[in-house]
């Protein structure tokens, strides 16, 4: 198989990568090259910013594709332009959508390809559905053989899946853990969530890729492993070896007072209880199973982080906040309860 990739080193991607290099597969990534320090030997790389669309259509101009994925568009021009190289280059093109553009709230808290599209909490799920249309659309009209592929919480080595964090990332929830400091869990940590190791990911997408079935099908590709954020936080606080010091804060509370995008990320993401049927993924790709269980997952995801400082980036301002919160919380306690 020859494929393409736009991107290829983020999250999702590094995974899919290293599997396919490990079939033999005659890869090519094509990205800005400030990443692919760590990418294993035998994958060609076409250094290129994929906005520069008159350059990577000289670079492309003589190359053709079984798969060409990108994991980085975002918007809808960005489909268009990607529609506009690789139209009668590819035999099959496969777009990384969210499942955060599935309905929210849910009217259902079962989710499957056939739940309605619709996020008014997000402009990044509302953007991924666009594209979703505009590729679908190239599709019907003109035969591009789109097939759409829609992550949720996917995690590595190199970063802690959670649900409240600032914009330097989530080292610093972690931290606040190891100095025995209380940490923000939005809502009660009741609701339901799952999250997907991304060795899991890359089984269930390679085997979407060059397969006849898939095209002009989305497709969601998560663990079938179902956890309350109660239950995410104290694996994390396990297998940092401390005592898990939770503060329950709604997540009505967090938009209203933080800088983040918590309406986004948590209103219409994480706040909500989704629970996946992989069925549709498991009839294109009969042998996918999941089978990295979170507690393991994580354990490996700390690990590593503690063994590599660069990936130990401390958010002051975010820890501030955190205990800005968690003050006001008691303040108003002691103020009712007086």
């Amino acid at each position: 198989m020859k494929a393409l990739f736009i991107g290829g080193t983020g999250t999702i991607s590094s995974a899919i990568t290293k599997q396919l290099l490990e079939k033999g597969c005659e890869l090519y990534l094509l990205n800005r090259g400030t990443r692919n320090e760590d990418l294993p030997a035998g994958v060609n790389i076409i250094k290129a910013d994929i906005n520069d669309e008159e350059q990577v259509s000289k670079l492309i101009a003589n190359l053709e594709f079984d798969v060409v994925a990108d994991f980085i568009a975002f918007e809808p021009a960005q489909v268009e332009r990607d529609y506009r190289l690789f139209k009668g280059k590819t035999k099959q093109f496969m777009f990384i959508s969210s499942a955060s553009a599935y309905q929210t709230p849910l009217s259902d808290y079962r989710i499957t390809e056939g739940t309605p599209l619709s996020n008014p909490y997000w402009e990044y799920s509302r953007n991924k559905i666009a594209c979703e249309e505009y590729l679908m659309k190239q599709y019907r009209e003109n035969g591009f053989p789109i097939t759409i592929v829609r992550p949720s919480h996917t995690y590595s080595e190199r970063s802690i899946p959670l649900g409240v964090h600032g914009s330097k990332g989530t080292w610093q929830v972690a931290k606040r853990m190891l100095e025995n400091k209380p940490v923000i869990i939005h809502g009660d940590g009741t609701s339901l969530w799952t999250m997907t190791h991304n060795s899991d990911f890359a089984k269930g997408f390679i085997g979407l890729m060059g397969n006849i079935h898939a095209i002009g099908e989305s497709v969601h590709i998560t663990s079938d492993e179902t956890v309350t954020w109660n239950q995410i936080y104290e694996v994390i606080a396990d297998a940092l070896g401390v005592k898990l010091k939770a503060v329950h804060v709604s997540s009505e509370f967090l938009v209203a007072c933080s800088k983040e995008d918590y309406r986004g990320g948590l209103l219409g993401d994480k706040a909500n209880s989704v629970v996946f049927d992989n069925s549709k993924l498991k009839r294109l790709v009969p042998e996918f199973v999941a089978s990295t269980r979170f507690d393991q997952g994580i354990r490996q995801t700390i690990a590593y982080i503690l063994a590599h400082p660069e990936h130990q980036k401390e958010d002051k301002e975010f820890d501030s906040w955190c205990d800005k919160v968690i003050h006001a919380l008691d303040a108003a306690i002691r103020n009712i309860s007086e």
